[in-house]
């Protein structure tokens, strides 16, 4: 039995696991940095400030009376985000103008107004059939998500799957897409600013796939697009009404699958919610 400590170094497989275990999954910089040498390197001491007494008030100096005026403060970089309020106007004006989900995923290509889009790999615009009679939205891409760039393609992805097929149903007969299309950076949760820019594109998504069943994948999911400051744990398995503006849609909150892998306990509770909409489907072929 191999001692449970080893003098020997890592090999290159093993330093990158423990990388990816850690979430370390993207460098920063072209080059390696040695920080350690860096912080050896002796540093300058600072000289201490001139001390004032209170009876001293800074003085603010006047340019001489004629002399030109000092040089004004420097425009905004072109290139800068713009501010979330102005970014939040932005999109629900580009979302109004998309007729078609084509159209819709040119506008988020051509969008700048989410500082996401600068960090992530791709747009993760949306998976399975357009013509689907159930839309499925989670938060946020992962990882592999963002490799891909196809939403639920990593271990959630995976488990989504075997739950969509546990009720007869498979990515040709469901639509499945992300409140936002750009992963976060070390998949950490999007701002609540993140979230308000890009909810006018995921609400014309909506609006076009036009399904009868939407179904809200995790908390940020459901409290976002379901407009409830309730937990997942209060409305999972609750129909509650999504108006899109032209017609309202049924729409049930439950787990996403990261929090199912996280605490399979509940899987119990999803089945549950997935009978449910398994049923609401059938009732609605049937009518």
């Amino acid at each position: 039995m191999p001692a449970p400590f080893s003098d020997r170094p890592p090999t290159a497989h093993e330093l990158l696991a423990f990388y990816l275990e850690a979430g370390v999954d993207c460098a920063l910089d072209d080059e390696p940095q040695d920080r350690l040498s860096e912080a050896q390197q002796p540093v300058a001491p600072v000289a201490p400030a001139p001390r004032t007494t209170p009876a001293e008030p800074a003085l603010r100096t006047l340019p001489p009376k004629g002399s030109a005026a000092p040089p004004p403060m420097p425009a905004p970089r072109a290139d800068a985000a713009p501010p979330p309020d102005i970014a939040a106007q932005s999109a629900r004006d580009a979302a109004a103008t998309a007729k078609t989900l084509d159209e819709l995923r040119g506008l988020l290509d051509a969008f700048d107004g989410c500082a996401l889009k600068a960090t992530a790999s791709r747009l993760v615009f949306a998976d399975g059939n357009p013509e689907a009679k159930i839309m499925l939205v989670g938060e946020a891409p992962g990882r592999d998500e963002d490799i891909q760039g196809l939403p639920f393609v990593g271990r959630s992805g995976q488990l989504l799957d075997r739950m969509l097929a546990a009720i007869g149903l498979d990515r040709t007969k469901v639509y499945i897409a992300n409140v936002i299309p750009w992963r976060p950076p070390g998949n950490r949760t999007p701002t609540p600013q993140e979230t308000q820019i890009c909810l006018p594109f995921i609400r014309r998504q909506i609006e076009l796939v036009d399904p009868d069943v939407l179904v809200c994948l995790g908390n940020p999911s459901s409290q976002t697009l379901l407009n409830t400051r309730e937990g997942i744990m209060k409305t999972r398995g609750k129909w509650i009404q999504y108006d899109t503006g032209k017609r309202s849609i049924r729409a049930m909150p439950t787990f996403h699958p990261a929090y199912l892998l996280r605490s399979p306990i509940y899987k119990r509770l999803a089945w549950q919610d997935l009978r449910a909409i398994r049923t609401a489907l059938h009732a609605n072929a049937s009518s």
